[in-house]
């Protein structure tokens, strides 16, 4: 094989892997009760954040997002050993989401290497009873914004998977209401930085999602404003990967 033909045959294949990411995270399965919508903007071609919507028996969906430690192809390694991982633990685990991300752990654990780790939010909206149960394993809390204004974050849970051998996980919930939003993002959002060096933070966010649910009828709409809020505040000047998803009771 000429250089040449390597040099096609290796974009070829990191051209394949791109789709592959980003095929992960295109599936949004209709469930009723619940309007959602995210986007993932990686820094590279290849990144470490993810998100994906998984529908569950019961008419359920369960909600991930996630944040590798690095940058590239290594970050993109390990988000796609935890996706493929938190996917088949969910078959076996049923309804304990700590002992689903346990097993997610001990897995990234095992094949990853002592600097490699990542945040996860993981939870599950039951359309029935309206409750989200979750699991947070060193993520920054997603927020949920009621209705009438007041603000809960989503902390529970435990270490970064792939951290530590045997971390150990708790699982909260919080009954949601019609009008009720859920955002989960990763750091690249909030640590957008303007010219001045200072960061747009969580109360950016949070400014930019309070306006939105005011105004915009959509989950999908609310991601395109917040991510325009995010840029203008940064001139356009991204650092890193960032991801938001966000969940609205109807």
């Amino acid at each position: 094989m000429t250089t040449e033909e390597m040099v096609v045959d290796v974009s070829q294949d990191w051209t394949l892997a791109c789709d592959v990411q980003r095929g992960f995270m295109q599936a949004h399965p209709a469930v009723s009760s619940f309007d959602y919508s995210a986007r993932c903007r990686q820094l590279r071609a290849l990144g470490g954040d993810c998100y994906n919507f998984i529908p569950l028996r019961d008419d359920c969906l369960a909600l991930a997002v996630g944040d590798a430690s690095g940058k590239g192809l290594a970050a993109a390694l390990m988000i796609a050993n935890v996706q493929s991982s938190l996917r088949t633990a969910a078959l076996f685990t049923g309804d304990d989401l700590a002992a689903l991300l346990k097993v997610v752990n001990r897995q990234a654990y095992a094949s990853s290497s002592e600097d490699r780790y990542a945040t996860l939010f993981y939870g599950v909206f039951d359309r029935s009873t309206r409750i989200l149960r979750y699991v947070n394993a060193g993520h920054h809390p997603p927020v949920v914004i009621r209705r009438d204004g007041p603000i809960h974050f989503l902390e529970t849970g435990g270490a970064p998977v792939g951290l530590f051998a045997d971390s150990e996980y708790g699982e909260g919930a919080v009954r949601l209401e019609t009008g009720d939003l859920v955002i989960a993002f990763t750091d690249g959002l909030i640590e957008a930085t303007n010219q001045e060096g200072q960061e747009w933070g969580v109360q950016g966010l949070l400014k930019a999602a309070a306006r939105g649910a005011q105004c915009l009828q959509s989950a999908r709409d609310l991601v395109n404003l917040i991510f325009n809020s995010m840029d203008g505040f940064s001139k356009e000047r991204q650092t890193d990967d960032a991801t938001l998803a966000v969940v609205r009771v109807i």
